[in-house]
């Protein structure tokens, strides 16, 4: 859209600078758009409009904690041997960036670990807790079976269950020796911070804790360590590990009931695990399975991959809270896991078997390059959206999200859609893709009905199999829509642990 704004975090703002002064001029002079596209539907996106920036050479894997590597490189390098307690701090490390606590567990601005984060619920707010070793504040005090017992069953060292916004019915499933090596390294490397539990800010009665005892008791599993099926594939089984476990993908992306509770924490036959879930702050969490309509069908392991190691590839571009999942977690992960992890997703069957394949068509883009768009939603696709997605939809590689054929389109619920359009959007940085792309938000540019108009062209064109919304639609997500987070202003869930400020909160109650 017009108002994209470029950031480089990692030093080819000049590259990326010159392919969107090239993508604007062709979004409108390209003799290519005037004719069919893409060239087929299997065609990669690349291979369609052109490479409009030089590869580079591969990126090495960022250490999931640079200051730890940092000191264990040093110590190698001065003659000690590496000893089984640092190999286990090491391991715990990476296994806390795969859990992606640090996103959970701080404060924007705050201090990594230090809890403090708001986490909305329909019950009202609640806040993370201090994880650190903080005697007073933390889990200083903490055994290892106080920290497994947390992980597992959802009880603190205090008696009390958390709330189910930490999802301990999927951290039950870490083996013995994964939960230990995450306890060694919060207890032994993570910096010890006072910053004190905030309140939460759920109403009585619903803020008493001891109906949360009940709800463990129904809906929380046994716990016990995955164990993969007979049979199952090695990387597989791997990939579940992850996926079902740490990764704790299904608290955003599987259906849940009305009494909160994932409706399936692994793949069985009603294929609902990963089928997709509500909202999430606004933001509608997409279909993980391989199925048409929403999901991954279509994407190769490789495109599942890049996207998780740098939240886009050329079908999409991650969004909402799967920005904190890239930056803080995934693009720390090993080639060998996400692979892994991409292998287990692939083998998840439909839960809409017969939802129709996407197709492109090349009706939207032929009256939109002939001037004549033919709704108010074209005209203002082609005055507003245009230059950077161009007129037939394919955008530009990994620069801007492709529209045509983005899952996130291909379903009658339109809300992520227009809380993009509402809020603007933002492509993070990652070591793959250093350079962060923002688009600003058009809510106060765009009235309820011009953002649906949009909405709806972006939804049922190039072939998208999406639904329409209404303005009404539009006045729903603007009630809790927030400008996306702009350039400039400091976010401390993606420092390294000891940064940040160390500021002290209000209230001693665990926010979870």
């Amino acid at each position: 859209m017009k108002q994209k704004k470029l950031i480089s975090r990692g030093g080819d703002l000049a590259l990326v600078l010159a392919a969107v002064t090239v993508g604007i001029g062709m979004a409108f002079a390209a003799p290519s758009l005037t004719v069919p596209s893409p060239a087929s539907a299997s065609a990669p996106v690349s291979s369609r409009v052109g490479t409009v920036y030089a590869k580079r050479a591969a990126v090495p894997t960022p250490a999931p904690d640079a200051a730890l590597q940092a000191r264990l490189d040093a110590d190698k390098a001065a003659g000690h041997a590496s000893t089984a307690a640092d190999e286990e701090m090491l391991h715990g490390a990476y296994l806390a960036r795969a859990g992606d606590c640090i996103a959970c567990h701080t404060a924007k601005g705050g201090t990594p670990y230090a809890g403090g984060l708001p986490l909305g619920s329909p019950i009202g707010t609640m806040y993370s807790t201090n994880i650190t070793p903080d005697k007073d504040h933390g889990i200083g005090t903490w055994s290892y079976d106080d920290f497994a017992t947390l992980m597992r069953t959802g009880v603190t060292k205090a008696g009390y269950t958390v709330y189910p916004a930490m999802p301990y019915p999927s951290y039950s499933r870490l083996s013995d020796a994964d939960m230990h090596a995450l306890y060694t390294y919060f207890m032994n490397v993570v910096p010890a911070s006072a910053q004190a539990n905030r309140e939460n800010g759920i109403p009585w009665p619903l803020s008493m804790r001891w109906p949360l005892r009940f709800w463990r008791m129904f809906f929380a599993p046994t716990p016990t360590p995955f164990a993969a099926p007979a049979g199952m594939d090695a990387d597989v089984a791997r990939g579940a590990y992850l996926v079902e476990g740490l990764g704790h993908c299904s608290s955003c992306h599987t259906p849940r009931a009305v009494t909160m509770q994932e409706k399936t924490l692994t793949d069985d036959d009603s294929h609902l695990f990963l089928s997709g879930g509500g909202a999430v702050d606004g933001w509608i969490a997409p279909s993980l399975r391989n199925e048409n309509g929403g999901g991954l069908a279509g994407w190769t392991q490789a495109d599942i991959v890049t996207f998780l190691k740098s939240g886009r590839n050329e079908h999409t571009a991650s969004f909402g809270a799967m920005n904190d999942v890239v930056v803080d977690s995934m693009q720390y992960m090993s080639d060998s896991d996400l692979n892994a992890m991409a292998k287990y997703l692939m083998t998840l069957k439909p839960l809409h078997p017969d939802a129709p394949a996407f197709a492109y068509d090349n009706t939207a883009a032929t009256a939109l390059m002939a001037g004549q768009p033919g709704s108010a939603g074209a005209t203002l696709y082609l005055d507003r959206c245009a230059a950077c997605h161009r007129a037939n939809g394919t955008a530009w590689g990994t620069a801007f999200p492709a529209l045509a054929g983005n899952p996130v389109l291909q379903t009658n619920d339109g809300t992520s859609a227009i809380h993009i359009i509402l809020s603007g959007g933002s492509q993070p940085a990652t070591a793959q893709q250093p350079s962060s792309l923002t688009m600003a938000p058009y809510a106060q540019i765009l009235n309820d009905q011009q953002v649906a108009d949009i909405t709806s062209f972006i939804q049922t064109s190039w072939g998208n199999h999406g639904g329409t919304v209404t303005a009404a639609d539009v006045a729903k997500v603007r009630k809790t829509a927030t400008p996306v987070d702009m350039p400039g202003q400091p976010d401390m869930r993606h420092a390294e642990p000891g940064q940040g400020a160390n500021a002290q909160a209000s209230g001693t109650a665990g926010g979870e």
